[in-house]
């Protein structure tokens, strides 16, 4: 089954299978399968014609793919051109909502800066 040139995976029970698509989650796609009244435990390749039709148009009146990520993109620049706090923060590669950064924050930052051990050489026992 495809929707808007996205492939679901068809040996996934469709609730997850939709999933697959940037900007539906777990429960807007259960929304999605109570509006069209689709059992959630299908699977996409068990769907008949007339169920896939009406989830497709569900789902394509959604913003999602990329619409979804031009918007976010230009949210983002939005705060970076009024040099908002948050935008610089967008801009260096660092959390945006507060978190601390002297300890993890590994997931923004990348995984790249570890420190090994205490920074103190050992003593040689003899």
């Amino acid at each position: 089954m495809r929707i808007l040139g996205i492939t679901l995976p068809e040996n996934k029970r469709i609730e997850f299978a939709l999933t697959a698509i940037y900007g539906i989650g777990n429960s807007r796609a259960r929304l999605i399968l109570e509006k069209t009244k689709v059992d959630a435990g299908t699977k996409p390749k068990d769907l008949t014609v007339d169920q896939e039709n009406a989830i497709r148009k569900l789902v394509e009146s959604y913003k999602i793919e990329g619409d979804l990520k031009r918007e976010v993109a230009s949210n983002v620049k939005r705060l970076k051109d009024i040099k908002s706090y948050r935008g610089s923060r967008h801009a260096r590669h660092l959390p945006t909502r507060g978190q601390r950064t002297k300890t993890n924050s590994r997931t923004v930052r990348g995984n790249i800066r570890k420190t090994m051990g205490s920074g103190r050489r050992k003593e040689e026992k003899t």
